[in-house]
């Protein structure tokens, strides 16, 4: 997607050589408009697909999720790093490792949202080792749920999350693909969408 490209390449700030840092516009601070674009183009490449609920991971990935359900006219759930008082119906959990934070969460989304009924599109902000797109993954078989799909806002295309989540059987639509961060410049691959 070539807007989402223009402002990592202005934008992004490469950390280290693992790292790459977007909170002017995705992570922290959010640019709506950029998110209903990413929304309406996962909504585009999905929209034969015949998705029921769209899912995510907190934080980040809420608001790139929310624009594609809007555009596919579909419930978005976001699961959940810690559970609150006010989910004390029956669960889905799932144990799921974060590259960033360098902790393991374990995430949970109440079962009355989701139904073996239910064909899911995943979408998150981040790629790296596929370990948030695995766990939502879980927590959709545990319901019952197909997942139709994965979309991902960035894709960190030189470590292995897209092989994990390929050798699972998943379709994975990237819309900014980076082939490395080194010595402070990103360079991408082709988007797959």
């Amino acid at each position: 997607m070539e807007e989402l490209v223009k402002r990592i390449k202005e934008e992004g700030r490469v950390l280290d050589e693992g790292v790459l840092k977007v909170d002017s516009f995705v992570t922290h601070q959010v640019d709506p408009e950029l998110m209903q674009a990413i929304g309406r183009r996962f909504a585009q490449v999905f929209a034969d697909y015949g998705i029921t609920k769209v899912v995510t991971i907190e934080a980040s990935g809420i608001a790139p999720a929310l624009y594609t359900a809007q555009a596919l006219k579909v419930p978005m759930i976001f699961a959940r790093k810690a559970k609150s008082l006010t989910m004390n119906e029956e669960l889905l959990t799932a144990s799921v490792y974060s590259f960033t934070k360098q902790i393991t969460s374990q995430i949970s989304i109440s079962r009355k949202f989701l139904s073996a009924s239910d064909r899911v599109l995943i979408i998150d902000d981040f790629l790296a080792n596929g370990q948030a797109a695995k766990g939502l993954i879980e927590l959709c078989q545990q319901a019952g749920a197909q997942v139709a799909g994965i979309g991902i806002v960035i894709e960190k295309a030189f470590q292995d999350g897209r092989q994990l989540l390929e050798a699972m059987d998943m379709q994975v639509v990237s819309l900014a693909r980076i082939e490395s961060l080194h010595d402070g410049i990103v360079t991408f691959l082709e988007e797959d969408a």
